[in-house]
Formats: structure tokens, C-alpha cells, sequence
């Protein structure tokens, strides 16, 4: 079954050019399309689609607010990828926060847009880039310091968030450490557990904002 895709975005040449790249792929499947974030919640609920590539700025309903909605109301909600013009922009770093499982650069190739849909649709975290990392950081704050110790991660654990914090996927985790990919995939449940989190973007989050990873 091919990965199916809602677009959002209030530019009608950028839901275009993204539904070029992605119905090109054989295993990718555009099935909708939506000019606001007011839109998105019938039409996931209509279409059930994998991924929503989701514009942060947006004049009546912006990406923030549309991913609270979305993961508050919808029962399996897709994984949302937010998608944006500005890779320091704070609206980027609020949606991570608010839900969202990944980040794409408007100007990013087409490899690298087709790329970013299959890894969110398989689950895995993207690398934030360095201005989201930074504005992690900023925000750092006593209750997501709290948070993780008492989480009191094991040393394989801290090594886990570490490397995913790096945007490494599983398989290259299970690589660094010399372990096999399910025993990672084990460690990244108990890391969610602990620390309370939906998805490993909210673990890495917490990792910035505690001071537990630096963003240099």
C-alpha cells in the first residue's frame, strides 16, 4: 500500500509542486489537498491519509493549531510534517512542540521532500536543523530538566536519545552501538514511557530544552 499524503498549504503553486514530487514516487499517493488549516480535520477524517505535509503559516487556522486539533479530535491521527519557508522560524519550533513529527524546507529538493515523507511515515524522527535546534535550547526550561531526570534514563537509554537527537534512524542507532535494531526500538519505547512523550520528536525536544543535548 502506497504512503498517502494530505497537502495544506494556503499557496496553490506550493500544494502543486509538492504533488508533482510526491505522485511521481510509486509508493507515495497524494489523495487530497487543503488552502487552510481549517480544512484539515474533516478531510483526515474523510481521506485517512498516512502524512500531512502541513504549511505553518497559514491566515485563518495556522499549522500550530491545526496539529493541536488534529492529534486532540481524530482518533490514530497521521503523522504531520510541517513544512515551511523559514528554518528558524519560532511558528516551526511551536508545532514540534504541539505535536508535529517533522520539518521540511519549502526550497528542499525533490529527493529530499520524498525522502522526509517516508521517514515520518515510518515513524522516524528528521534531523531538526540547526536554527530549530538553537531555539530548542532558548526555550530550556526547569520543568523539561525535571522532567528527565526523573525519568531517570539508563546509560543505554541516554545513549538512544542521544543518537536520536542526532536525526539517526534506527538502523543507523543499532549500527553506532553495536546492537540489533529491535533491542533499539525496545530502548526508544522505554525512553517515550519515561519521559511521557507521543513520538520520539517530543523525546528529542525535551532532550534539547533540558540541557541533555547541546545543539552545537
Amino acid at each position: 500500500m502506497p504512503v498517502t499524503v494530505l497537502l495544506v498549504d494556503d499557496e496553490p503553486l506550493v500544494r502543486a509542486g509538492l504533488r508533482a514530487v510526491l505522485d511521481a514516487q510509486p509508493d507515495i499517493e497524494v489523495v487530497g489537498e487543503a488552502a487552510d488549516g481549517a480544512s484539515v480535520i474533516p478531510l483526515v477524517r474523510q481521506l485517512r491519509p498516512d502524512v500531512v505535509a502541513m504549511d505553518v503559516r497559514m491566515p485563518l487556522l495556522d499549522g500550530i493549531e491545526a496539529t493541536r486539533a488534529v492529534l486532540r479530535t481524530v482518533d490514530c491521527p497521521p503523522k504531520i510534517l510541517v513544512v515551511t519557508t523559514f528554518e528558524n522560524d519560532e511558528y516551526v519550533y511551536q508545532a514540534l512542540r504541539a505535536g508535529a513529527d517533522g520539518f521540511l524546507l519549502k526550497r528542499a529538493r525533490p529527493s529530499e521532500i520524498v525522502h522526509a515523507v517516508r521517514l515520518v511515515a515510518e515513524g522516524e524522527t528528521l534531523l531538526f536543523p540547526a536554527a530549530v535546534r538553537a531555539l530548542a535550547a532558548e526555550y530550556g526550561n526547569r520543568q523539561a530538566r525535571a522532567l528527565l531526570e526523573r525519568a531517570a534514563l539508563t546509560e543505554r537509554e541516554e545513549a538512544v536519545l542521544r543518537l536520536t537527537a542526532r536525526g539517526l534512524t534506527n538502523v543507523e542507532i543499532a549500527a553506532e552501538l553495536i546492537i540489533g535494531t529491535e533491542t533499539v526500538k525496545s530502548h526508544v519505547s522505554a525512553i517515550l514511557a519515561k519521559l511521557g512523550a507521543r513520538d520520539r520528536t517530543q523525546a528529542v525536544i525535551t532532550a534539547y530544552e533540558s540541557g541533555f543535548v547541546s545543539p552545537a
